[in-house]
């Protein structure tokens, strides 16, 4: 017993450090004062509350007393007066009670704002977004900061709120108990310390139950998004018996857990409910003796149930919220590995070597060996090369050579390896992915993105887009406020060309292009390479059609084996000429 007992203290110590360290930043930030402020406002609202129940408890000893000694004094004016008071009482509690309830979720509601734009920034900054994905190291991060957050912050504060009131509550009401029997007092007191260890001791399993439920809810509903936003690709598939398969064993996780979980709380309902049945008994079996006795008028007995029900209240606020905190518990563990991912990947790994990255006006690497990202792979060895301004350099090499992670290097979303990488400011550098990335929003902020607050003329963006073949896109969908789906709307060649207006536009003295024509024809391509050479930008491509060529001055070859040749690009030319 006494080594549970110890576990469960270890885990309830961890469990609050990891509360507090969610918690702590909100009322000691920019917004405590106003925070504290409404804090102490609704302690007041408490306390006030709780001077009313305390009213209310003697009124109803007094009715019922009057009631009681009615046939004897033939008296009816005790009663009639203290209906009154309590009519009253009702008329001043009421918008107490409702004001409570509105600031508690008002605070709530800033804390969440608050909270969520904190871990937000965490998720957005220095693309740790894309180092969560990329090593898999979390489960649905959209549903940690969405839901997770919003149901922390809420239950936080009720069940400090619940906590502190029923601190206040056992304080006012143990007197007006210890009044009218010692007896009661500590056997209610005995009643709830033995049935908070019985709850804890049947319910610690929640908790685990209650963390994997939220995990396979998140599993199941991720699945029906990627089955939206891949749609057309299973049809072209026909792999509906496959998506059926495998959005049913989610569900299939998710209900199995329910079911334990539903089990686990049967058998703490088993306890709970006649825990709480037969406290409805308990002060009458006391008091009622007393009262035979002759030791307590009849009011007491009332007076006697009503605090001893407020009182049983407070003391077992572990018991009737124990499903509930099993759940809080959950998502607090869900937000602390949420915020431990967030510091990792924004912190070097220990015993782990990364590219540096030096900038500069030139493009050039410097004896780098790159790795992939989880270190276990070596995708290009000692590589040396440099780009010159105005000049382009085409990667080539089969489907898994390395080609598009060189891209991410430059771009510094892979930094695993050794050696230096020489480049702009990312400022200056424009990256195009082959499937180009559709905004959500209107035709304009796709064509501004990512400096969304460009002061461009629709004149200019009409210029551009008649440029890379797209002059009648903007009547077609309505005008360039138009918001629509773009990804389903456009084809992937209109996308691509659409990304290329984006750059044509931006006008960075540096373009990375990651096959970033391949759903174009040779024509569409030609002119498109052509306009960047005439604007003399800078640029990397990534390809497999040998049309790339031609506008590229060097070819940087990767063979597979972390082995690369760099040549320019008429060297190739001749290559595959005498393979040909």
């Amino acid at each position: 017993m006494n080594a549970t007992t110890n576990r469960l203290n270890r885990f309830d110590r961890k469990l609050w450090g990891k509360f507090w360290a969610i918690a702590k930043p909100y009322w000691f930030s920019e917004q405590k004062w106003k925070a504290r402020g409404l804090l102490i406002l609704l302690l007041l609202l408490a306390l006030a509350v709780n001077a009313i129940n305390v009213s209310i408890s003697f009124i109803f000893r007094g009715i019922d007393t009057s009631l009681a000694t009615f046939p004897q004094t033939g008296n009816s004016a005790t009663f009639w007066r203290l209906i009154s008071i309590y009519a009253g009482l009702l008329v001043i509690g009421t918008p107490i009670v409702v004001m409570f309830a509105y600031l508690r979720d008002k605070l709530g509601l800033y804390w969440r704002e608050w909270l969520t734009n904190r871990f937000l920034d965490k998720y957005l900054q220095n693309r740790a977004y894309y180092q969560i994905e990329t090593n898999e190291k979390l489960d649905n991060p959209d549903q940690r900061i969405s839901e997770d957050i919003r149901a922390f912050t809420r239950t936080s504060l009720t069940f400090l709120l619940l906590l502190l009131t029923s601190v206040v509550t056992l304080i006012s009401f143990t007197g007006v108990l210890l009044s009218i029997s010692v007896s009661l007092s500590f056997t209610l007191l005995a009643y709830a310390i033995i049935g908070t260890i019985i709850t804890a001791w049947i319910g610690q399993r929640l908790i685990s139950i209650n963390f994997n439920q939220l995990r396979k809810e998140a599993d199941f509903r991720y699945g029906l998004i990627h089955i939206r936003d891949n749609a057309e690709s299973i049809a072209f598939y026909q792999g509906e018996e496959q998506e059926s398969a495998q959005i049913g064993q989610r569900f299939f996780e998710a209900i199995r857990n329910f079911d334990l979980l539903i089990g686990w709380q049967r058998n703490l309902g088993f306890f709970t409910t006649s825990y709480n049945y037969f406290v409805a008994a308990l002060p009458y079996l006391v008091v009622v003796p007393i009262y035979f006795a002759g030791n307590t008028e009849f009011g007491a007995i009332t007076q006697a149930a009503i605090a001893f029900r407020q009182i049983f209240g407070a003391l077992s606020i572990i018991v009737d919220q124990f499903e509930n905190l099993t759940a809080f518990a959950a998502g607090v563990n869900r937000l602390d590995s949420l915020a431990d991912s967030l510091e990792t990947t924004s912190h070097k790994q220990p015993g782990m070597t990364i590219i540096d990255v030096t900038e500069d006006s030139q493009l050039a690497w410097r004896s780098v060996t790159l790795l992939t990202p989880n270190y276990q792979r070596t995708l290009v060895r000692d590589l040396s090369a440099r780009v010159q301004p105005g000049e382009g350099m085409v990667i080539v090499g089969h489907s898994g050579s390395g080609k598009s992670s060189i891209l991410r290097a430059i771009a510094g979303l892979w930094n695993a390896g050794t050696g230096q990488i020489i480049r702009p400011h990312l400022a200056q550098m424009m990256f195009l992915p082959q499937r180009p990335y559709m905004v959500l929003g209107s035709l304009r902020s796709q064509l501004l993105y990512p400096k969304t607050d460009s002061n461009i003329s629709e004149e200019k963006m009409r210029q551009i887009l008649e440029q890379v073949n797209l002059a009648d896109l903007p009547e077609r969908v309505e005008g360039f406020d138009a918001e629509l789906d773009w990804a389903n709307v456009l084809s992937l060649g209109e996308q691509q060309r659409l990304a290329f207006a984006r750059l044509l536009l931006t006008k960075p003295p540096y373009a990375i292009l990651d096959e970033a024509t391949s759903a174009l024809d040779l024509a569409n391509e030609k002119r498109l390479y052509q306009l960047l050479k005439a604007e003399k930008t800078t640029f990397v491509s990534v390809g497999h059609r040998a049309s790339l060529l031609q506008y590229h001055e060097y070819v940087l070859k990767l063979d597979g084996d972390a082995n690369w040749h760099w040549m320019p690009a008429q060297d190739y030319v001749a290559e595959l000429d005498a393979f040909a």
